[in-house]
């Protein structure tokens, strides 16, 4: 699931670089009115600048919401690393030893 987000965020990425590269400036508005011949566009006159500006938006609210799922699976991971579950428990049985103490009193048998 963190490759698949993670590819996703990659091509979110590139594809807002993308669409900001296309998208014309705000100055460039005023030489189309001069005849530039805006009008005979696939999306009319201004319909191409809200429709990148609107793709734009949608893939930038995309972007951030894999960005806070990555965090959150950054989060996770550095959690389970650094837990008290990862750790091994062993048991062991109490040490006998037969020696005495030097101060012990002596025993006879």
């Amino acid at each position: 699931m963190y490759s698949f987000v993670l590819v996703v965020h990659i091509i979110l990425a590139i594809l807002i670089i993308a669409l900001v590269l296309v998208q014309q400036g705000k100055g460039a508005d005023a030489g189309a009115s001069f005849g530039g011949g805006g009008a005979a566009t696939v999306f009319g006159a201004s319909g191409a600048g809200n429709f990148l500006t609107r793709l734009t938006a949608i893939f930038t609210a995309l972007f951030f919401a894999t960005s806070l799922t990555l965090a959150i699976f950054a989060k996770k991971q550095t959690t389970d690393a650094y837990s008290l579950k990862s750790v091994q428990t062993s048991t062991s049985a109490p040490v006998t030893s037969t020696e005495t103490s030097p101060n012990a009193p002596k025993t006879t048998e």
